[in-house]
């Protein structure tokens, strides 16, 4: 089995940039197995009977155009939680972003399809702001080959020191997916964000800080694009004690900060320590009705 090993040359340019474009982060046997999980999810049948906790393109009620994204597969699908909820991936997020092991805080399916609109450009740790440490490492990895013209991820280089700007207007197929980074640029004084477009073979990818600016364009192609993406947060992170999200904070119990493994589980840390169940889980031996 491929297992990933972030190095010291990649930190220092995850550091220096807020990302790191990687060749390889899965195998081609990973690659193939979510790209078929993908066509199960999006098609809205889920192996763990769990629905994702967010579905914002089905079939029918959507425009065909528009990006597909689905949010903690991981819960709906014990395939996906497979690749989603490795250790090696949680061990990069962990030394990436200076912590003593990782939580997964939410998983990112995507598929733009040909000729699929844009994602707006936005800063991930804007939409944590649940947590007490709203700081995330976070791994995408392509399922496609991808091409600058075919609607692959951006990153706009060094904006993760820009300072931090709330979440964007338009997120899904906005009509102007740079709107607010042009806001952010201009009000750090850099007149020409560098954009940065993530070309790797399908199974290689990236990993960036929760404050760069990213997004992607049209899909110019006439292949889909698909990814999954782990979005992480610090194994120590817990729920704030006042913000509030209509979505995650439905896992929070009252008087009580603390973040439930069962939804919120340690993918690593750096004593060895990983949530209990993540490996009968993917094994698929229990469920949520185990």
């Amino acid at each position: 089995m491929f297992n990933f090993e972030i190095t010291e040359e990649q930190i220092q340019a995850f550091n220096e940039d807020g990302f790191v474009v990687v060749d390889r982060i899965i195998s081609d046997e990973n690659v193939a197995l979510l790209r078929e999980r993908l066509d199960v999810l999006f098609s809205g049948e889920y192996e763990t009977g769990i629905g994702p906790d967010e579905v914002n393109w089905k079939k029918e009620r959507d425009p065909i155009e528009n990006t597909r994204q689905i949010c903690n597969g991981w819960k709906s699908d014990r395939y996906v939680a497979s690749v989603v909820l490795r250790q090696d991936i949680g061990k990069a997020c962990a030394v990436l972003g200076g912590w003593p092991g990782t939580r997964i805080s939410q998983d990112n399916i995507l598929w733009k399809p040909p000729g699929g609109k844009p994602l707006g450009f936005h800063q991930d740790s804007a939409y944590e702001q649940w947590t007490a440490i709203p700081e995330w490492a976070s791994c995408w990895i392509a399922l496609d080959d991808t091409t600058a013209e075919g609607g692959t991820v951006e990153y706009v280089r060094g904006s993760h020191r820009w300072g931090e700007s709330g979440m964007i207007e338009e997120f899904h197929a906005p009509s102007n997916p740079v709107k607010e980074l042009a806001e952010a640029a201009s009000n750090a004084g850099v007149e020409k964000p560098e954009r940065v477009p993530v070309v790797v073979k399908a199974g290689g990818g990236a990993f960036h800080q929760g404050w760069t600016w990213h997004g992607s364009d049209i899909n110019h192609t006439q292949r889909p694009r698909r990814s999954v993406v782990a979005h992480c947060m610090s194994s120590e992170n817990q729920f704030h004690d006042d913000r509030v999200s209509s979505i995650y904070s439905r896992y929070k119990r009252f008087g009580d900060n603390g973040m439930d493994e069962s939804f919120f589980p340690v993918t690593w840390r750096v004593d060895g320590y990983r949530s209990s169940f993540i490996q009968s889980y993917v094994e698929r031996k229990i469920g949520w009705g185990q």
